[in-house]
């Protein structure tokens, strides 16, 4: 069996130490390169073609964000990124460069850490895994995959899921939402435990739309003032209940806990074909059965499309069960959202 090749970039030696010595320990990784900035990574990158390049977000020459952007133009290669969790600046550098093509992110170890070695190794294995492509962003085709056209549907409520990727998809598909977009959004992201509060205030800086961590028994606001996105707090599920956002502390579902699923199927039951469900990019299945669930009870129902994912499992899975009728980048799901609001633009308040 072949040996995992690894390209670390990290400005500091001691940290290059620490992640060698975790690899040397195991036989299937090689170390083809150790660079202290981001440009002689992307320039290794290049030369070498590794399988995976390890990538600190506080770097010279380039940073982890400009050298993710780099090596996605040129020699598109899984990314895993490592991250202080108790730097501001790196975590929000994170979900940059996570915007800009990195797979996932781990945590820098912290002393007396005696299992993070291992968890380095199972998350380079996985990101390995992940097929990359030179992406365009911002792209706007949509693509009908059976069944009847997304119409204006007069929706009242938004419910979103994703994972690996979907910050970045979420962050793309806010942006997209027109000026006179009124809906509420709820969503679920599988995000990295590192990540914390800090996905909540990251994503409200990325658009006009008003991010925030969903709060237990918090009614839905009404239509006709700025939209606002609330998210799923870690180790609680979200539903709706009676135009009231609930938490719930069920067992986990799929391994997930929030679980798109979970919110899904809430959704479907509460709001029907009043309601619009997006399952962006992400590993696994969680989100398909609360999508086709959403699906049945009349629902406008939307995946992302597999050239914009970064992994195109969750989408693939709805696809195959026919939860979605149509696949689309996140751009276009934002523009989509906007006519199925069902109201024109000259009805709605200037903000």
């Amino acid at each position: 069996m072949a040996s995992l090749r690894v390209l670390i970039a990290d400005d500091s030696m001691t940290a290059r130490a620490r992640f060698s010595r975790a690899l040397a320990a195991d036989p299937s990784f090689e170390i083809v390169a150790e660079v202290d900035n981001g440009q002689d990574a992307v320039e290794r990158c290049v030369q070498l073609g590794p399988d995976v390049v390890m990538l600190d977000i506080t770097m010279p020459r380039l940073d982890g964000v400009d050298a993710t952007a780099e090596i996605m133009r040129s020699r598109p290669t899984p990314i895993l990124l490592v991250s202080s969790a108790d730097s501001h600046g790196e975590i929000h550098g994170a979900l940059d460069a996570l915007t800009a093509g990195a797979v996932d992110v781990i945590e820098k170890p912290r002393a007396g850490d005696a299992s993070w070695d291992q968890r380095l190794r199972a998350a380079l294995r996985l990101v390995a895994g992940v097929r990359v492509v030179t992406r365009s962003r911002g792209g706007r085709r949509e693509r009908a995959v059976g069944g009847p056209r997304l119409r204006g549907s007069a929706a009242r409520l938004v419910a979103i899921g994703g994972s690996t990727g979907a910050p970045g998809a979420l962050a793309e598909l806010l942006r997209a939402l027109p000026p006179w977009f009124d809906l509420p959004l709820l969503v679920v992201v599988h995000a990295n435990p590192c990540f914390g509060s800090m996905l909540v205030e990251w994503l409200d800086r990325q658009s006009r739309v008003r991010v925030r961590t969903a709060i237990d028994g918090t009614p839905l606001p009404p239509r006709g003032g700025p939209p606002v996105a609330f998210i799923a707090p870690p180790e609680h599920h979200l539903l709706v209940r009676g135009g009231v956002l609930r938490w719930s502390g069920a067992p986990e579902h799929h391994g997930c806990r929030p679980s798109v699923d979970v919110l899904f199927a809430s959704v479907a039951v509460e709001y029907g074909s009043r309601a619009v469900g997006c399952l962006l990019t992400g590993m696994g299945r969680d989100g398909a059965e609360g999508l086709l669930a959403m699906r049945r009870a009349g629902a406008a129902t939307i995946v992302q499309d597999e050239a914009s994912s970064v992994v195109f499992g969750m989408p693939h899975e709805a696809l195959r069960l026919g939860a979605a009728s149509h696949a689309a980048p996140p751009r276009a799901i934002g523009e989509r959202l906007g006519a199925l609001a069902g109201c024109e633009p000259e009805r709605r308040v200037a903000r």
